[in-house]
């Protein structure tokens, strides 16, 4: 119950998260709101140079009902951005995570906000983990002053410094060694936190993953290198690009945990022994066997690559929402219909979201020339036709 707490506190989007679930007596009695209730995980965990952790992981009520929510929110938003960047309300690139959102709210029930993050490009849930809002969220999307990055960043450049939020990245791999450099910083101010370096199975052919690595292992950093392995680098097949696919053992000395990433329970379990490990020991890798049910991206249909079986075959067996559904119905959390409920306001807080993000405005396009460069240095442009530059020097 300890961890729950951590985890309730040290959000600012909890009560978000959570509004629907308190509005229901039911659900928290005073008996049942602190019960622990003790839960297997899916499949074992495997690992590399190390011996794994319990299948047996601690939980509560209240922790279940606030994992189908945060998922549940998670899943509806990235439909929603679906049909708006079908509408051409959302530009430029956009990578969904829907069928992924068991290691956002895993990975945040085992950690605090003062521990880091940094991932890739498909970053939305991941902010919305960290305590971003809805708003924020349709507001970068679209390009408006209002979101997370003032509309400038988009998809790809989610950014929440308060929650040690660190993006959103575009070049594939071109986040671990600046993951790496967020655990050094971590480290040398003896601050007791880790960051989690979040990277595809695409990426983890880069040249970069193993030198930061080695960097990481040599300093004994508090890094956890976690590879959302979704089993497609855009539209290539895992064992296409990898001669060895297992990822939790590209480490080689380091090692390394695989974690079925469609399970909150296990991401929970397998990221709090990884931040243990790593703060007494230096880096670890996580792989989390995860699925997206979108394309790479918004411009990649999905189904030139896979069958529309192996899509519905996963939905079927291993969605992470369906499975804490079935749990909170197994152990009378919630009935069926309060759960339907539940995803009813979701839905609405969604299109609310939607409709209050459409009414901020663009940048003004004097926003393209600042952010650029720390003001003072580096190089400025002036004129009426920007074609006159002047670099300043340190």
């Amino acid at each position: 119950m300890a961890l729950l707490r951590r985890f309730v506190s040290s959000s600012p989007s909890t009560s978000t998260l959570l509004r629907s679930v308190s509005h229901c007596p039911r659900f928290f009695s005073s008996a049942s709101e602190d019960q622990t209730l003790i839960i297997e995980t899916s499949v074992p965990f495997t690992g590399h140079k190390i011996e794994t952790p319990s299948r047996s992981v601690e939980t509560t009520p209240k922790e279940l009902l606030s994992f189908f929510r945060g998922m549940s929110l998670m899943r509806r938003m990235e439909i929603a951005a679906d049909s708006l960047y079908k509408a051409k309300l959302i530009r430029g690139f956009c990578h969904l995570y829907d069928g992924q959102e068991a290691v956002a709210v895993g990975m945040e029930a085992a950690i605090t906000k003062k521990d880091s993050i940094i991932t890739a490009y498909r970053d939305h849930c991941i902010f919305i983990g960290r305590g971003g809002t809805l708003v924020e969220a349709f507001a970068e999307l679209m390009g408006r002053t209002a979101g997370c990055s003032n509309g400038k960043g988009g998809s790809m450049h989610f950014y929440k410094k308060d929650a040690r939020f660190y993006g959103g990245h575009g070049i594939v791999g071109a986040q671990i060694p600046l993951g790496c450099g967020l655990a050094f910083a971590q480290k040398y101010s003896k601050e007791d936190t880790v960051n989690f370096t979040l990277y595809g199975d695409g990426a983890a052919n880069q040249g970069q993953l193993f030198e930061a690595l080695n960097m990481s292992a040599l300093w004994d950093l508090p890094v956890i290198l976690v590879c959302e392995n979704n089993h497609y680098g855009m539209g290539t097949a895992e064992w296409k690009a990898s001669k060895s696919p297992a990822y939790y053992k590209r480490g080689d000395y380091v090692p390394g945990l695989k974690v079925d990433g469609m399970d909150a329970l296990a991401v929970k379990q397998a990221c709090r022994f990884a931040k243990q490990h790593a703060l007494a020991n230096g880096p670890i890798i996580l792989e989390m066997d995860t699925y997206r049910y979108h394309g790479h991206s918004m411009s990649d249909p999905g189904s030139t690559y896979r069958t529309r079986d192996e899509i519905s075959g996963i939905r079927q067996e291993r969605d992470p929402i369906e499975r804490v559904r079935k749990l909170i119905l197994s152990h009378d959390l919630a009935s069926a219909s309060e759960l339907k409920d539940m995803e009813k306001e979701i839905r609405k807080e969604v299109d609310d979201a939607i409709a209050k993000a459409k009414e901020i405005p663009m940048p003004d396009p004097s926003e393209l020339f600042t952010n650029v460069y720390v003001k003072g240095y580096g190089v400025e442009s002036f004129g009426a036709d920007r074609k006159e530059v002047r670099a300043i020097l340190p």
